[in-house]
């Protein structure tokens, strides 16, 4: 008796568990079969407070091709492995040739130095939930504080005085879409709080969406001279 009762609750508490842990299974499962695509194209934005659109494009050798607008600004990088070019109004350069830039050129060289794909930012942000479920043939969650405060700030520091900005009432959302082939289709995260920079309150309500396509079917040309510059 005993021991049938123990075998029933080892069930029902590993059934409870498969429950809570599939969509994040699902979520991470369709971001590794992303990643294992020989390549895919994505466009995302950024809205609140401030509008920034990207294109981009991605080849398993690891070929990267990314146009962003920011405003009135655009920019235009490719990557392969650690290396990248960036557009400059004086032609392709390196962007160890622009690390020491002001402006732009330099925060282009920093996105070249840490890029992560939409495939590897998925399975990040999956992590960031603090419990996915499954609705409306979406996956979505609320974020975990400290997940929502690494958002806000993009992976930045953070914490007042030298080490970035304070934040406080941070929250925010994750949704994710999965595909009839179990690929990841679409991410989307929205976040709020308080940011306090150099004494100043600033209210933060952003999203950002990112929509992936042409899988299997993304091409990538490379102009010479920025051909040039990558390994």
């Amino acid at each position: 008796m005993l021991k049938s009762l123990i075998t029933t609750v080892t069930i029902l508490t590993t059934c409870t568990f498969t429950l809570h842990a599939a969509p994040k299974d699902d979520v991470i499962a369709a971001a590794k079969k992303l990643a294992a695509a020989d390549n895919y194209s994505w466009k995302s934005a950024t809205e609140g407070g401030f509008s920034v659109s990207a294109e981009g494009k991605l080849q398993k050798d690891g070929l990267v091709h990314v146009a962003s607008t920011f405003g009135d600004n655009t920019s235009e990088i490719f990557i392969k492995g650690d290396k990248g070019a960036v557009k400059t109004e004086d032609g392709w350069k390196t962007a160890e040739e622009v690390a020491d830039a002001q402006g732009p050129q330099r925060f282009l060289a920093r996105m070249i130095q840490n890029f992560k794909s939409p495939a590897v930012q998925a399975q990040e942000l999956a992590e960031k939930v603090s419990d996915l479920k499954k609705a409306d043939e979406a996956i979505y969650g609320d974020l975990t504080e400290e997940g929502a405060k690494s958002l806000m700030t993009f992976g930045g520091r953070r914490g007042g005085n030298n080490n970035g900005p304070a934040i406080s009432g941070a929250k925010g959302t994750a949704k994710f879409w999965v595909g009839a082939d179990g690929v990841l289709t679409k991410v989307q995260y929205h976040v709020q709080g308080k940011m306090t920079v150099n004494g100043e309150d600033r209210d933060i309500d952003r999203t950002t969406t990112v929509d992936i396509k042409d899988v299997g079917s993304t091409k990538i040309d490379v102009p010479a001279d920025a051909k040039a510059k990558l390994p």
